[in-house]
């Protein structure tokens, strides 16, 4: 997944129109969005006492879109304190705002204002598990023409992970199989979601019970977090939490604007549902946490 993503040939390093070729976020949809952000941007700047410089980080950058929007949706005095800065793996994109800047990376440490990630965290890769015929859980091994077959048992980290976050397999039967929604994750210093718990054992689960796990993410949300002095963390995703995980995972692929499936070839976008419960979790020395829904949030 890591590979048909961000390798070489990778679906996010590949010049051209970007993701909203492919599919469309809240930031493709309205440009209230871009103006929520700036609101929400805004207070943030005041509860800090409006400092000299401000910082805005757009994490999962795509094409500088949301960037963008919210600089000419922001105050001219705010707007002149501001430095925004995009992080994606494709190449800054031609024509963009000279103020804006652009890299792989989370610029320096002690930020000062905005951290946001929209939609990124679905697209962390993450190892996919399913049930044996015994119940036993296995790494899911796909080809490059996505063919799959059954790896070896689960064991160390994702393990732990499962057992905490999605019990499947001979120690639990996952989570009941309700619907994903559209979660924001609003922070106070720079926390995502709200802690989770551990499922109750279930019975013995049956073949082709599937879940997907977070260690991978709640290593990057934490690593994103840890960049922010003084301010807040926001990362809004399609998200389940611990009495909500689906029973068959979420894993899928969207190309050309349609949902196919998630073979790694790099010329599809790979996506699974986050679990932001688990995000919190792994940022909680950082400060309090709230999970709530975008419309709220924003």
């Amino acid at each position: 997944m890591d590979a048909a993503l961000y390798g070489p040939d990778g679906f996010y390093r590949s010049a051209g129109p970007g993701p909203a070729a492919h599919f469309r976020t809240s930031v493709h949809a309205s440009p209230h969005y871009a103006r929520a952000v700036a609101r929400l941007l805004t207070e943030v700047d005041t509860l800090l006492g409006a400092p000299p410089a401000l910082d805005f980080v757009d994490i999962g950058a795509g094409r500088g879109e949301l960037l963008t929007g919210v600089l000419a949706a922001l105050p001219a005095e705010t707007a002149a304190r501001l430095r925004s800065y995009g992080v994606e793996r494709a190449p800054r994109p031609d024509g963009l705002d000279p103020r804006i800047g652009w890299g792989e990376e989370i610029p320096g440490r002690g930020l000062t204002g905005l951290l946001f990630a929209n939609e990124w965290l679905d697209n962390v890769p993450v190892d996919v598990v399913e049930t044996d015929a015994e119940g036993v859980p296995r790494l899911v091994l796909v080809a490059p023409d996505g063919s799959e077959r059954l790896g070896e048992r689960v064991s160390g980290a994702d393990a732990e992970w499962l057992a905490r976050w999605w019990p499947v397999g001979e120690d639990g039967d996952g989570a009941g199989a309700g619907t994903p929604v559209e979660v924001g994750a609003l922070a106070g210093a720079g926390v995502c979601g709200e802690a989770g718990g551990r499922e109750e054992a279930g019975a013995r689960a049956e073949p082709g019970m599937r879940a997907e796990s977070g260690v991978g993410r709640d290593a990057a949300w934490a690593a994103a977090v840890s960049h922010l002095g003084r301010g807040l963390a926001v990362a809004v995703d399609y998200a389940h939490s611990a009495h909500t995980r689906p029973a068959f995972g979420t894993l899928t692929g969207f190309r050309a604007g349609r949902e196919v499936a998630p073979v790694p070839d790099g010329t599809t976008d790979l996506t699974a549902h986050v679990a932001l419960d688990a995000c919190a979790a792994a940022t909680a020395h950082h400060g309090p946490a709230t999970l709530t829904r975008q419309r709220e949030a924003l």
